[in-house]
């Protein structure tokens, strides 16, 4: 019962790497990502029930778009088998299985869920873009708020007091974010780094956020040893462009989150 479990577990990630390549693309250019049917890229035909299958569609269609025959970036399958083997990693961490199943955890799995797909949808803009999307974030923080509010009146959990002060703090500087530095057209990454932080310590807790920072440094770090080496072995003209110097710190960020959380989790639950 446990393998029809954890395979559900699978389809039900792969379905949501499915969505994060539709939201990471449509964000950005202020697209909606729920009503509108998905298309191809390229010839803009509405796709159709078979092809929208996860794993499976790109392999029956051999990587290629059935009405134009454009090929299709492979990064879609990739991160529909990633999705679904994260959401795998993450029930097995928790020790998840349908004979010991109770409602504390399964509700810990939903909003956990939740949470890892905030951090897809912010890895795979950043990456992109350089960017954190605001909606998302705020998508983020109003799932941490109702578990907050369920740990609080359900489980009667003492230590939400002190993260509601995070909260309240993080609701404040979105809020600034989103309406004085819109307004005066300011590049607010370094505040948006911030809340995303935030957003990390309210469901994860400083120890795994500790150790987000540790790895992100590193990643970030190897990044710029790389990029160096890189221009000083170039013969490229030394102006370059200045979008191109930028790291994606929040994609260093929630994959670091992500394995740590994992991490975190298998040894809570499993020594």
């Amino acid at each position: 019962m446990d393998y029809i479990l954890y395979l559900l577990i699978f389809c039900i990630g792969a379905l949501f790497g499915s969505f994060f390549t539709l939201a990471v693309y449509r964000i950005p250019i202020g697209q909606d990502i729920t009503h509108t049917r998905s298309y191809c890229p390229k010839c803009k035909h509405k796709l159709g029930f078979w092809d929208m299958i996860p794993i499976f569609s790109y392999a029956f269609l051999g990587g290629k778009c059935r009405y134009c025959k454009e090929k299709i970036r492979i990064r879609y399958l990739l991160l529909e088998i990633l999705s679904g083997l994260v959401f795998v990693l993450f029930a097995l961490s928790i020790k998840l299985s349908i004979f010991s199943m109770n409602s504390k955890t399964v509700i810990y799995l939903i909003v956990g869920a939740l949470y890892l797909a905030t951090l897809f949808i912010i890895a795979g803009i950043d990456k992109e873009r350089i960017r954190i999307e605001k909606p998302v974030l705020l998508f983020g923080f109003i799932c941490v708020a109702i578990y907050m509010i369920y740990l609080y009146i359900i489980e009667n959990d003492p230590s939400i007091y002190g993260y509601v002060i995070y909260l309240i703090l993080s609701c404040l500087l979105l809020l600034f974010s989103i309406g004085y530095l819109r307004k005066k057209g300011q590049d607010s990454y370094a505040i948006d780094i911030l809340i995303l932080s935030m957003l990390m310590v309210l469901f994860t807790y400083e120890t795994v956020y500790i150790g987000t920072v540790i790895i992100t440094l590193l990643a970030t770090s190897i990044q710029l040893i790389i990029c160096k080496l890189h221009k000083k072995n170039s013969k490229v003209v030394k102006k370059v462009k200045v979008e191109n110097e930028k790291i994606p710190i929040g994609f260093y960020m929630c994959v670091a989150n992500i394995i740590v959380l994992l991490a975190t989790n298998f040894m809570i639950f499993y020594l």
